[in-house]
């Protein structure tokens, strides 16, 4: 496949995201206790947002090469010699999509609202450091 052929990864990112908001729906919401009613929902909705967010950070970072799937702390020394803000980013990103939505489950919707935020806002900073040749990123 040639590279013309491939879909921009910051789009597709940005798909996951909205695919995330599709399977959140589904979670219903407390107001009373501003609390969603079923983890299913928001561990899928945190799984997704957190795929989304490693196809954007693959975009930028390259730390998918050899074999074996990269560890976060690839992740991490990739960004801290890129882009610090970035690596806060994910820091950030990781703990409240990966770990507390996708793992946990974590049924309070303020914290399911700044999962969404933390995607785009990773997503968003891929995007901008995406044409950039990586010497610009620190």
């Amino acid at each position: 496949m040639k590279n013309k052929d491939k879909k921009n990864p910051i789009e597709e990112a940005r798909r996951y995201v909205a695919n995330a908001k599709e399977t959140i729906v589904n979670a219903v919401y407390d107001p009373d206790t501003r609390l969603y009613n079923d983890k299913k929902y928001i561990k899928t909705a945190g799984n997704i947002l957190w795929s989304g967010c490693l196809v954007a950070l693959d975009a930028v970072l390259q730390v998918r090469e050899g074999k074996g799937r990269p560890s976060i702390e690839k992740y991490k020394n990739a960004a801290a010699a890129r882009d610090r803000k970035l690596l806060a980013f994910i820091n950030a990103g990781y703990d409240t999509l990966h770990l507390s939505m996708g793992y946990d489950g974590i049924q309070n919707k303020t914290t399911c609202d700044s999962g969404f935020d933390l995607a785009n806002t990773i997503i968003d900073r891929c995007a901008m450091l995406y044409h950039q040749p990586e010497t610009l990123g620190a």
